[in-house]
Order: structure tokens, then sequence, then C-alpha cells
């Protein structure tokens, strides 16, 4: 529905067998909450906190639409962490919301929430290895999963494959936090990140050995490094639309996932 725009009256008929799935505890509703402080991740990218009204129970890869006072429409915005509100945003020329938020002296604007909303959560008792596909600020709900997988100590049985695409070195983020999950996960899980317009800098791979870093597309090099490795695999896919439409070609046509297998969220 994110994809689709009405141009007239219309009636959703929302199927018994989706409102099933739905947990009583993740289901949607609305609420209020302060901003907090902005901390830049690179020249376009930032995290935002939130303090909530009331508390706001979710799944790990789910996201709320965020209403700004005074900008028309609400933004989907994917949660960081599965245990308390944390965004990242990318900045956009002329997106009214990006721009307000980047504009500074917003800490403690007050914006109205719905949610939690998607279906690309993470299950626990999925018992299937793991496979993030992710693009810039895709990674968000990617974060989520792995630090619910991580502190559940989930990755003590099962493999995790993260695949984080960027344009270049500079629009690199979150390699820290990401080094912190492949450590607490006894070294199961895998990080590759790919630069599109940029060959690898060496100082990358000198700062962090135990990744992979190479030049492409992400959702290429991810179907590349991951031939021959898809028994048993979930796979998560967010990131700019033609990245996961890409992703799900390879991800149903040659890795041949069942659908029930691939989940996937689209920005942008």
């Amino acid at each position: 529905m994110c994809q689709g725009l009405v141009r007239e009256d219309c009636t959703l008929e929302v199927g018994r067998a989706v409102a099933a799935e739905m947990p009583g505890r993740a289901r949607p509703h609305a609420l209020g909450g302060l901003l907090g402080e902005r901390r830049m991740l690179t020249h376009d990218v930032a995290a935002f906190e939130m303090t909530l009204d009331r508390p706001l129970d979710f799944e790990a890869g789910q996201f709320v639409l965020v209403s700004v006072p005074g900008i028309a429409g609400a933004r989907a915005y994917s949660m960081v962490n599965f245990d308390r509100l944390s965004f990242v945003i990318k900045q956009k020329p002329g997106g009214a919301v990006s721009e307000w938020l980047f504009g500074g002296g917003v800490e403690g604007a007050r914006l109205a929430l719905v949610g939690p909303l998607g279906h690309a959560i993470f299950r626990p008792d999925a018992c299937k290895h793991v496979l993030c596909v992710a693009g810039g600020s895709g990674i968000a709900g990617m974060m989520s999963i792995l630090s619910r997988g991580c502190r559940g100590g989930y990755f003590n049985a099962y493999d995790g494959h993260v695949f984080f695409g960027v344009r270049t070195e500079r629009d690199v983020f979150f390699l820290e936090e990401l080094e912190m999950f492949r450590v607490e996960s006894l070294e199961r899980l895998r990080v590759t990140v790919a630069l599109s317009d940029q060959d690898v800098p060496e100082m990358l791979g000198r700062r962090y050995p135990a990744f992979t870093f190479v030049r492409g597309l992400v959702h290429a090099v991810a179907a590349e490094a991951m031939k021959d490795h898809f028994a048993n695999v979930r796979a998560y896919a967010a990131g700019p639309p033609p990245m996961v439409d890409a992703a799900l070609r390879w991800l149903l046509r040659e890795a041949r996932l069942k659908p029930d297998d691939i989940r996937y969220d689209k920005f942008s």
C-alpha cells in the first residue's frame, strides 16, 4: 500500500488471515512523543530517538508512520533497535520532513506516530539462517533484527549474512555496531560492505579486518557471495525500490526461496 496513491474514495478490505497473523501486542495505534537529539552518522544521514508518551510494543523489523506538525503527510521510518524508538533518516533535497529534521532546533518537538506497522519482521522461532541485504538507510530495520537476534542468542545456532550497500566510503555508517553484533554472534555473523561508486579504500579493510569490502551493487554482490548457500535461509531486503526489486528477482529465480522466506521494505 505504501507504493500506491489513492485518487478517489475507496474501500479497503483486510482479510481475516492477515488480521489473525498480527499479535495482539503489536497491533497499530496512534500515540505521540518528543523528538530527541540528532546524531549525525554521515554527511547526510542522522540518527534520531524519540521519547514516547507511553510504551510501544513492536517486532524487530517493523516501522511507524511519523507526522510533523505543519507538514502534510506521514513518513514511514523503521526502528533501528527492537527495544526502543531510534530511527535512521537520510536527508533528501526538497524533502519537507528531512529538511525540517536536518534544519536544527527541532529537539523536543512533539510528533504524532501510528504503529507499529510492517510484516518484514524477525521471528526467532523460524529456526533459519538470516540473510540481510540493505541499501543505504534500509539498514535500519536490519539493525533491529540483528539486535534482537544477538540479544536472544539466536546466532548461537544459526548463521547471519549481512550485505550493506552504499555509494562511497563517506556514506558508510554503523560499522562499529555491526562489528559489535559480529562479536556477540560468536562470529557467526558475516558482514560484507559494497561500494557502488568507488573502489574500496585500503583503510577500510585495515580498520575492519573481519569484514569483506567490495565494489559493486549490493544485490549483485550478495547474489554472487551466497551461491549454493540458500538452504534453510530467510532473507530480508530493504532500501531503494530498484535495489529491492533486483534482490527479489534473484531470491525468487536463482535462490528459489519460498515467498514466505522473503521479507522486504522499499524506501523511495
